[in-house]
C-alpha cells in the first residue's frame, strides 16, 4: 500500500520551470511567418484563379505577418478605389489564416505598393499638419479616415515635440485633430 501512496504522491508532484523569454519570442516570429507562409499559398492560388501574375513577399514587421504583391500588371484592379478591393482581400486573407491556425490574424496585406505609398502619404499630411499648429497655434482638424490611416497621423504627430493628436467624432466620419501642447 505503501508504494501505492507514494506513487500517488510522485504523480502529483508538480515542478514548475522558468519560461524562456527567447524561446516565447522565437516561437510568436514562428507563428508570425507560419501566417505569411498560409497567407501566401492562399493568396497564391486567388491570383492563378484571377489569371493575375505577381510576385508574393513574405516579411514580419513588429508583431504582425506582411505579404506584399510586386510585380504583375493590372495589379491596381486588386486594390481597387482608396484601397477598397485590398482592404477587402486583406480581410478574406485574414480569415483564411484563421481557418487553418484557429487564431485571428492581424497580418497586413499590400499589393503594388499602395499601402507603403499611402504610409508615407499619411505621415507628411501628420507632419505638415503638426508644423502648421505649431507655427499658428490654432488647432488642425483633418478629414475623416480609416483607423489604419489615423494611427499614421498621430504616429508622425507625435514625432514632433510641442504639438498632439486625437481622434474625434464616430465612424466613418472619425478624423485625426492636431493641437498645440
Amino acid at each position: 500500500m505503501a508504494s501505492d501512496l507514494d506513487k500517488a504522491q510522485e504523480d502529483a508532484d508538480v515542478t514548475t520551470e522558468t519560461p524562456d523569454l527567447d524561446a516565447d519570442s522565437d516561437s510568436e516570429d514562428d507563428l508570425l511567418v507560419e501566417e505569411g507562409e498560409i497567407a501566401g499559398d492562399y493568396l497564391e492560388q486567388l491570383l492563378d484563379v484571377l489569371d493575375f501574375d505577381g510576385d508574393i513577399d513574405l516579411d514580419v514587421e513588429g508583431d504582425r505577418a506582411v505579404v506584399s504583391i510586386d510585380g504583375g500588371k493590372d495589379l491596381s484592379k486588386l486594390v481597387g478605389r482608396d484601397g477598397e478591393v485590398l482592404d477587402a482581400l486583406q480581410e478574406l486573407t485574414r480569415l483564411a489564416v484563421q481557418q487553418v491556425t484557429g487564431e485571428r490574424s492581424k497580418l497586413m496585406l499590400d499589393i503594388a505598393g499602395w499601402r507603403a505609398g499611402k504610409r508615407a502619404e499619411l505621415s507628411a499630411l501628420g507632419t505638415a499638419a503638426a508644423k502648421r499648429v505649431l507655427e499658428t497655434g490654432e488647432r488642425e482638424e483633418l478629414t475623416p479616415m480609416t483607423p489604419f490611416e489615423r494611427k499614421i497621423v498621430h504616429d508622425a504627430v507625435a514625432r514632433i515635440d510641442g504639438v498632439s493628436s486625437e481622434s474625434e467624432g464616430a465612424e466613418p466620419q472619425r478624423r485625426v485633430v492636431v493641437v498645440k501642447d
